[in-house]
């Protein structure tokens, strides 16, 4: 069951509006599509490979410009003020973008002058993240020798480093085996019960049903159904996700 903290505020931290995205020759990815997220909520994103989850997410955080609609993040608008969305969200995409040449160590501090973190802030940040992620032992240790597991671990730790009120992910477990995926959903769960927005895309049915309260599912560009996991399975007369 989801590991959501029981105090959820009743706002909506994401709110999106007729989001479209045409691509030259007129491919549309995503067509017109509207849903909130509400603030510590675990909201899941589902749909087949080519469904336009990926291209949905990208453009919340702007890596991709939406042809039309508005995003709001935690009450900014994303056209009129970006920089103060991306202090407020972070993210780990479905491709892994690690330096392999680097430590983790190294990496966490780049990002932290990224993010003009002060020096102090960054080393407090990568002791308690090297401990959530479960790297300490590696921390020094080139990325290319890490396994599939630990790079995914040090991804996500990597996006929360500037304490992020809103985390997206990207397919997190994709290509992991069963006790990594265990390990990032455990990690995910405690992250979401300290309060922090959740916002997953995947294609794992049981993914959502494990950690996500409510969850919309995308079909050819559109939201063919959205809601809580039991309105789901009741709505559809279904045992698990996987049926619906």
């Amino acid at each position: 069951m989801p590991g959501a903290a029981e105090d959820k505020k009743d706002r909506a931290i994401i709110e999106v509006r007729d989001l479209t995205k045409t691509y030259p020759g007129g491919t549309q990815a995503v067509q017109g599509i509207s849903f909130e997220v509400k603030e510590g909520e675990f909201f899941g994103f589902l749909g087949p490979n080519g469904a336009g989850k990926t291209t949905s997410m990208n453009m919340l955080v702007n890596l991709v410009k939406k042809t039309s609609g508005t995003v709001m993040i935690d009450g900014i608008d994303i056209d009129k003020n970006p920089t103060e969305v991306y202090k407020r969200v972070g993210f780990a995409m479905q491709e892994i973008g690690l330096d392999e040449t680097a430590t983790a160590r190294e990496m966490f501090e780049l990002h932290g002058r990224l993010y003009h973190l002060p020096k102090k802030r960054i080393d407090e940040q990568i002791a308690k993240l090297l401990k959530l992620v479960e790297l300490e032992k590696v921390a020094d240790k080139f990325a290319h020798t890490y396994s599939g597991g630990m790079r995914r671990r040090l991804d996500l730790a990597l996006s929360l480093l500037h304490e992020p009120k809103i985390l997206f992910l990207d397919e997190p477990t994709q290509g992991l085996d069963p006790h990594a995926r265990r390990l990032i959903w455990d990690h995910l769960r405690e992250l979401n019960d300290n309060g922090m927005t959740v916002f997953l895309t995947t294609h794992f049915m049981d993914e959502a049903e494990e950690l996500c309260e409510r969850i919309a599912i995308m079909d050819k560009g559109k939201i063919v159904t959205c809601g809580t996991v039991a309105e789901l399975k009741k709505q559809h007369e279904a045992d698990t996700l996987e049926d619906v």
